[in-house]
């Protein structure tokens, strides 16, 4: 892993548990692994330099039962095959946030597949292998087997030392907002919502079982985060299903928070890639925006529900004349990526970033891949793709 949670001094942990108490705020610290080997004098030189880390996202991990069958094993399930293709991707960025669709309440409660979602506790362990630091459980399946699913899920992500926001296991950890503070002083909370749960209702007095698209609440939590970090991370669970353009209510959604001042949003939901844009907030802030960042693992296969990938954006902390924090936005860049499989067996299931494909695995990849560019960029010209 790139990263681990760092031991503070006795001073600087009261310092972050007054802070905690006083603000509802859930710290974490991680570690940039790729400093190692470099001597004292050469960080602090950088460090003086430069304030700047990368942040990136990935999207839908919609765990089907063809695809938990395909990772079972003697003693479990192991889903690191299915994402050994991708995981140097997503050790590199500073921090890398998914959308894990699926509650993984384990085999215990028996699991299940669409539409009524529950997957095994081992997904959550190949994330954190692979470089994944936090993940956004705010979604239409979060409410699919119950508050039981949650909770034992809640249980193994904080067994395994993962963030989680979305989706809480009791009102004080609802309140608690999520913020990763990073070796370079930069500081990111990060917020999620869903528009809805397939109809289930929330059990009366858990709304905080999941976040439900409220622009109050919206609001009021930007302006704790504001408090409390350099950057402001807001995942979104909206849209509409398999359709490749922003709807019009997604594109007022994201106006409103943008005039928030809401720094980045990643949105989830309809299943495919949709285009990434800056949007200019009331006050003149620029919000990155990523629409549908697609399936990043899953069992559907029509083509472009096969399709994902991970964005990825350079977030520089700079200070003015008057000494202020500045934060700038800059590099967006793309890794598109494809669910290979065995279509006849439905086995086999690999993540493989686009710009590797062969003819072998997909017919006419570059045409495809070259259109997946094209599609994603329409808005942004100066979108980068990763393919090192």
């Amino acid at each position: 892993m790139k990263k681990q949670f760092l031991i503070c001094t006795l001073i600087s942990l009261l310092a972050v548990i007054l802070l905690s108490c006083q603000n509802n705020e859930a710290e974490y610290q991680v570690d940039d692994h790729t400093k190692r080997g470099k001597s004292n004098l050469e960080l602090k030189d950088e460090l003086l330099k430069k304030q700047k880390i990368q942040l990136a996202a990935v999207g839908d991990l919609l765990i089907h039962d063809r695809v938990y069958n395909d990772a079972k094993t003697s003693g479990g399930y192991d889903f690191i095959p299915m994402l050994e293709n991708v995981e140097p991707y997503l050790t590199r960025p500073t921090i890398t946030t998914a959308n894990q669709e699926t509650m993984i309440g384990g085999t215990e409660i028996g699991l299940s597949s669409y539409p009524s979602f529950n997957s095994p506790v081992e997904v959550g362990d190949a994330l954190k292998e692979i470089g994944v630091d936090i993940v956004s459980l705010a979604n239409n399946h979060t409410l699919d087997r119950g508050e039981q699913a949650i909770k034992r899920a809640i249980s193994h992500w904080n067994k395994i030392n993962m963030p989680y926001v979305g989706a809480y296991q009791s009102q004080a950890d609802s309140e608690k907002i999520r913020v990763i503070k990073t070796e370079e002083d930069i500081s990111l909370s990060f917020l999620s919502y869903t528009y809805g749960t397939n109809g289930i209702p929330t059990p009366n007095g858990k709304e905080y079982l999941v976040n439900r698209i409220n622009r109050k609440k919206l609001a009021e939590d930007v302006q704790e985060a504001d408090k409390i970090s350099d950057v402001i991370v807001l995942q979104l669970h909206f849209g509409n299903e398999y359709e490749r353009m922003p709807s019009q209510s997604q594109k007022e959604l994201v106006q409103y928070i943008a005039d928030l001042g809401v720094d980045v949003i990643f949105g989830h939901h309809p299943h495919v890639l949709q285009p990434v844009e800056w949007v200019e907030g009331a006050n003149g802030n620029r919000t990155f925006v990523a629409y549908s960042l697609g399936n990043f693992l899953s069992g559907q296969d029509a083509f472009y529900r096969r399709i994902g990938g991970m964005v990825q954006l350079t977030i520089e902390k700079k200070q003015n004349e008057n000494e202020e924090a500045i934060i700038e936005l800059t590099e967006p860049k793309f890794l598109p990526t494809f669910v290979d499989l065995d279509i006849d067996s439905t086995s086999d299931y690999s993540v493989v970033p686009m710009y590797k494909l062969t003819d072998e695995l997909l017919r006419d990849h570059q045409q495809h891949y070259q259109e997946i560019k094209q599609h994603l960029s329409q808005w942004m010209p100066e979108l980068s793709f990763i393919e090192d």
